[in-house]
């Protein structure tokens, strides 16, 4: 079961996600794509740290998403990620990135396809506005577009979160 939950910035997205997989009465693995890159991402990392459970596993995966997945005890656990807006970042513009990003984005959708269990993916909807004026923002804004039209195809589920209330876009709550 993939569920996708879609929102803007302190939309309630991972808040909503997060009570969603508690739901599923499963233990959960909580599968982290940020990275420290400054003072304030270090303080937002640590409010998001504090905030869930905290008998969730934990498993970090800036890069390569699809290893963590394939490693979770996909058959008896929830698995939640948060978020693919930072994978995505990571992937396309970080240097350590050794594996180019169609090749990471083909992985992760065919990881996703051999999940067992639930699985709640959260991410940023960012193409809402208007294009944006410099080429790496349109970059990501395409790129992140593509990435969540290709994971609705295969999901159970999506929700989009504004002001913490789910709508939902396919399936059901």
């Amino acid at each position: 079961m993939i569920t996708l939950v879609l929102g803007g910035a302190r939309s309630g997205k991972s808040r909503f996600a997060e009570q969603y997989a508690e739901q599923t009465l499963l233990p959960v693995t909580y599968i982290a794509t940020a990275m420290v890159s400054d003072l304030e991402m270090k303080e937002r990392i640590e409010r998001h740290q504090s905030e869930r459970c905290q008998s969730w596993a934990l498993e970090e995966a800036p890069f390569d998403l699809a290893l963590a997945i394939r490693h979770a005890r996909q058959s008896t656990e929830c698995i939640l990620v948060d978020c693919l807006t930072l994978w995505l970042n990571n992937c396309l513009f970080q240097e350590r990135s050794e594996c180019s990003w169609a090749d990471r984005k083909s992985d992760f959708l065919l990881a996703l396809q051999k999940v067992k269990g639930p699985i709640v993916l959260v991410s940023n909807e960012v193409g809402q506005g208007i294009v944006p004026m410099g080429e790496v923002s349109r970059q990501f804004v395409d790129e992140s577009g593509w990435l969540h039209q290709d994971i609705a195809k295969i999901a159970d589920r999506v929700i989009f979160v504004t002001a913490g209330l789910p709508q939902v876009l396919k399936g059901t709550l």
